[in-house]
């Protein structure tokens, strides 16, 4: 989460009286009231609303929520001017791939406008931003810069200039080793033989991102009349909400926005214009609604809640539009709860269901949590990941070429995925070892397990299974290590009889990360449940694991029946 802070006088001036009244229609549009002094307002926002972290922002939609305006606020786009272009180079496929631009004149800055730049910026940097990971922002003044701009990858050796509010011309990796902006974030960059640059036509380097600006070219101050803004980072929608925030609030302290022409040769998106503040449309149900949400609403009802929302309603089509910058409108159900929150969740009556139910723990989250307080007891970690993984993890870096081809079939991709992460995982070990990955500058030893779900296509029926599974890693760990973990972990659960490890190296297909002379199967009353091993140091290298690592990954499903699940 994070908090703004803004004028009380501007506030009461522009927006309304801060009495008790208004005090309560800030809490209920869900910008919890932190404090308020004679000269200040602080709010906290929440991390699904990023475009409410300026004053600009909050103020543009709790207008409508208090209903002085309605409906979706239009901003003038003017078209691109000459060499108002930024090319992106094929080098940094890898690396940072995607931007979009914009450039924004006629502003009007002092100290208090610069420092709400500022922090906006550094607001959207930490929350969709995920510090900087996902989005990295460069805010330059124009009239220090020569377009067109190429963004690209070079050899950190081959990078020179100097930081913002540094003394000297730094190279790439003096930046990373010395700037304190490098120190913090020189993990993003970490394991890449190229940094990434914007240049312009004088060659002069703008700024390294997701580290730093230049201090020639990236620092604004109360004469900049003129900005050029680019957000870079790995998935090009969230790069343009990014963007559609930060202009939209400059646009709203007075600013006029001038398109961009971005050229992305061979980038599947093509090449674009940004930014681009066409509304999205989608669909809502009347009678979803008010099933989900209890009430008996109707569509005049409806388009008047969602107005209030900041949406616009289609009653004829049953069609709502969206401003650009919204980010948290991924269903159906984020405008239905719009809707909730502009009819007022002070207005709901609760009421009993007309049921007679008793809750009880399904077992085998029992049998699982079981399974997390016997290893926790030894010392280790629990983690938890995503059920959706990328190419890269679950068949890449775990496989040969030749077994890579034998196994691609088995990958199932889900349709219309907005980032690299497209596929349902099919097992837990690859995850475990990108833990251990991310991680491998921390203390030693690392032991860490993960109880999930993964997935299969069922060669017969072609549907996906779903089925619950464990993985346990150790690192440093060896084949001894890790097998008495499992023998202790079967003996606390009373199984120790039904557990047998054994080599099956004859009998079935063993996982081909594992070292071949250091590999077992694990059975379960003489089922083969999973596999037990010492991870093959080509593996480790691919993961840039710098410790050995042993592990064992087993179905839990039998175990589950046995316990009497």
């Amino acid at each position: 989460m994070a908090n703004i802070k803004f004028s009380k006088s501007q506030f009461e001036r522009e927006v309304g009286k801060l009495n008790k009244e208004m005090e309560e229609k800030i809490a209920l549009f869900g910008t919890p009231l932190e404090f308020v002094t004679d000269e200040e307002i602080e709010l906290e926002i929440f991390p699904n609303r990023p475009d409410l972290l300026s004053y600009q922002g909050f103020k543009r939609s709790f207008l409508n929520f208090i209903g002085k305006s309605k409906g979706i606020k239009n901003y003038k786009i003017n078209k691109p001017e000459k060499d108002y272009e930024v090319k992106v180079d094929s080098s940094l496929k890898d690396i940072r791939p995607f931007t979009a631009c914009a450039i924004v004149k006629n502003l009007k800055l002092d100290d208090e406008k610069i420092k709400e730049m500022v922090d906006l910026q550094e607001k959207l940097h930490g929350t969709l931003g995920r510090n900087r990971k996902k989005v990295a922002i460069g805010i330059y003044p124009l009239e220090k810069i020569e377009m067109p701009i190429v963004f690209k990858a070079l050899e950190p050796d081959k990078i020179k200039f100097q930081p913002l509010e540094s003394e000297r011309e730094m190279t790439g990796l003096q930046i990373l080793q010395r700037h304190p902006a490098g120190r913090e974030y020189a993990h993003l960059l970490a394991g890449k033989s190229k940094f990434p640059v914007f240049v312009d036509a004088k060659q002069n380097v703008l700024s390294m991102p997701p580290i730093i600006n230049s201090h020639l070219t990236g620092k604004i101050t109360e004469k900049t009349k003129e900005v050029f803004i680019e957000c870079s980072g790995f998935d090009f929608n969230t790069l343009q909400k990014c963007l559609n925030i930060i202009i939209t609030t400059l646009a709203d302290l007075g600013g006029k926005i001038y398109q961009i022409n971005l050229k992305l040769p061979g980038q599947s998106i093509g090449n674009q214009v940004t930014p681009n503040l066409d509304t999205e449309k989608n669909k809502i149900s009347l009678e979803a609604t008010n099933k989900l949400l209890g009430l008996d609403l109707n569509e005049k009802q409806l388009k008047q809640l969602l107005e209030k929302a900041g949406h616009e309603y289609d009653t004829k089509t049953k069609t709502v539009e969206s401003p650009a910058w919204r980010t948290d409108l991924l269903h159906e159900v984020d405008l239905i709860e719009d809707v909730a929150i502009s009819y007022g969740y002070q207005n709901f009556v609760p009421e009993i269901p007309e049921i007679s139910a008793i809750g009880t723990e399904d077992q085998k989250e029992t049998v699982k949590r079981k399974i997390s307080d016997i290893l926790a007891g030894l010392g280790m970690l629990e983690t938890l990941n995503y059920f959706l993984t990328t190419r890269s993890d679950q068949l890449e870096k775990n496989f040969s070429i030749s077994e890579q081809e034998v196994k691609k079939d088995s990958l199932i991709e889900i349709q219309s995925s907005k980032t690299d992460y497209s596929f349902l995982r099919n097992d837990l070990t690859h995850y475990a070892l990108k833990n251990l990955s991310e991680n491998s500058d921390s203390e030693y030893p690392q032991k860490i397990f993960e109880t999930g779900r993964v997935f299969e296509i069922d060669n017969q029926t072609k549907k996906i299974d779903e089925s619950e599974s464990l993985a346990v890693a150790m690192a440093p760990g060896n084949y001894t290590d890790i097998k008495q973990t499992l023998e202790y972990l079967f003996k606390m659960l009373g199984l120790e009889e039904t557990l047998k490890i054994e080599d099956v190296q004859d009998s079935s297909p063993v996982p081909g990360y594992f070292v071949k002379e250091r590999v077992a199967g694990i059975l379960f009353k003489k089922k083969l449940i999973g596999y037990i091993g010492e991870i093959h140091p080509k593996i480790l290298r691919k993961w840039k694991i710098k410790m050995p690592v042993a592990l064992f990954e087993l179905s839990l499903e039998d175990i589950f029946e046995n316990l009497g699940t």
